[in-house]
């Protein structure tokens, strides 16, 4: 079993440089959570907060939080941004409760950003983006601010999907909005996918039953860069930026191809097989390796190895391994080390594989003290962070055995994945926004 380990910065810095982010960037990054994945897009932070919580136990603050989203808070320096839609009609909660159809809008939305003081949860600003009446419905366990914010910490970029793309300065006053139009969700589902920003590109990735496209605009101005169409159904992954040999590669999953493109110019790099039906799951990368997943109606969990994928690699050497049971519907996989864990489908039962070669490590297993799954799992200091959908959550020891750290509960139900910064856990749930930090800590 291997001990806890907290993150060597060194190592997370060489992380972060093989995502793409700068090494004048990379300090910066590194103490702060820029976008739903955190600094490294893979889910793992270079701090140690608490394993242990309660409502009466390292709440540092708690504050609520107004309307429903299920976007991951962003954080930088001492600001906490949450994305909400205030009007909207309520999620169902965990355990297999509520309707599962689309929910019909019929109240007006207001499409939110709030930023918090990270210290006590004060309000520090708040913007309305957009207010109407929703084009369409969503199913109700998805909500009308699923796409989480990115920031770079000079801009702030909300994506409400069908109701637009802003730039904020960090004082929250506007800086540009783009308006793509209605988008045509598989069954009314709703939307989900985050936009990626790499220097001065933020990636936008329009997936629906009318015509997709993937596109690149000017970070500071919205100006279009370039734009290409698609042939994807519905998907709500966010896409992956990584830089490997000379080339900024954009990569997507899908359901009827895997794909990359060339963020200079959104000439296709390499394709590869499709995943399953409503990918969901966002890639990730490390080491020159990008791993894809995806698991409704079938199960999919593949590598691709960045030296080799050039052109079309179905069936080649491009692909090193691919793993078709027990695979994420909605949370995506983390990686640690050269572990990665996932859950299967939405329930909580994990299992963890060697990263080089798909090998199981253990599982599946199910995780004690929690049910339903949306969060997509988090990981600092040696721990593993599963959230539930009903306010349970278990932390894992990471190793390569199943070993249950702690076990904890709140008195809300989370959907939104954790952020994590130095000593502190942001959780946003349905309700409340929290601080879970140990008495005194930063």
């Amino acid at each position: 079993m291997r001990k806890p380990l907290t993150v060597c910065l060194t190592t997370f810095a060489a992380a972060l440089l093989a995502l793409g982010v700068s090494s004048a960037g990379s300090s910066e990054s590194v103490g702060n959570w820029p976008s739903w994945r955190g600094p490294a897009g893979t889910g793992v932070a270079s701090g140690a907060p608490p394993i242990e919580w309660a409502e009466d136990k390292n709440v540092a603050w708690k504050v609520a939080v107004p309307g429903l989203g299920s976007a991951t808070p962003v954080v930088w320096n001492d600001r906490v941004y949450v994305l909400t839609a205030i009007g909207e009609t309520s999620v169902a909660a965990g355990g297999g409760g509520g309707r599962r159809g689309p929910v019909a809008p019929t109240e007006p939305v207001d499409w939110t950003v709030i930023a918090y003081n990270a210290a006590d949860g004060s309000e520090a600003w708040r913007q309305v983006a957009r207010s109407q009446v929703p084009y369409a419905g969503k199913h109700a366990t998805n909500s009308y601010a699923s796409a989480s914010a990115v920031t770079d910490g000079e801009h702030l970029w909300a994506f409400f999907g069908s109701y637009g793309l802003y730039c904020f300065d960090m004082e929250g006053n506007r800086v540009w909005t783009l308006d793509f139009g209605a988008m045509q969700t598989r069954h009314s589902f709703g939307e989900g996918a985050s936009p990626a920003v790499h220097g001065d590109s933020i990636v936008v990735i329009w997936d629906e039953e009318g015509q997709s496209w993937i596109g690149a605009f000017n970070k500071l101005t919205g100006d279009e860069l370039w734009r290409v169409d698609r042939d994807e159904p519905t998907t709500w992954a966010t896409p992956l930026i990584v830089e490997h040999q000379g080339t900024t590669q954009v990569i997507t999953s899908g359901t009827n191809r895997v794909r990359s493109y060339d963020l200079a110019n959104g000439e296709l790099v390499w394709e590869g097989p499709g995943l399953t039906l409503n990918t969901i799951p966002s890639p990730f990368h490390v080491d020159g390796v990008v791993y894809l997943s995806a698991g409704f109606r079938g199960s999919a969990l593949m590598a691709v190895d960045l030296d080799l994928a050039r052109g079309r690699i179905d069936g080649t050497e491009a692909i090193r391994w691919r793993i078709e049971r027990d695979t994420p519907y909605v949370p995506s996989p983390l990686l640690v080390e050269s572990t990665i864990y996932y859950l299967k489908s939405n329930d909580a039962i994990v299992s963890a594989v060697d990263a080089g070669t798909g090998e199981l490590r253990f599982g599946p297993q199910r995780l004690d003290g929690v049910r339903e799954i949306y969060a997509s799992p988090t990981a600092a200091n040696g721990y593993i962070y599963f959230l539930g959908r009903d306010g349970g959550a278990t932390v894992l020891r990471h190793g390569d055995e199943y070993e249950v750290a702690a076990r904890n509960t709140l008195d809300d139900g989370f959907d939104a994945s954790p952020a994590i910064v130095g000593d502190s856990l942001y959780l946003r749930g349905r309700n409340s926004l929290y601080r879970i930090a140990e008495p005194g800590g930063r």
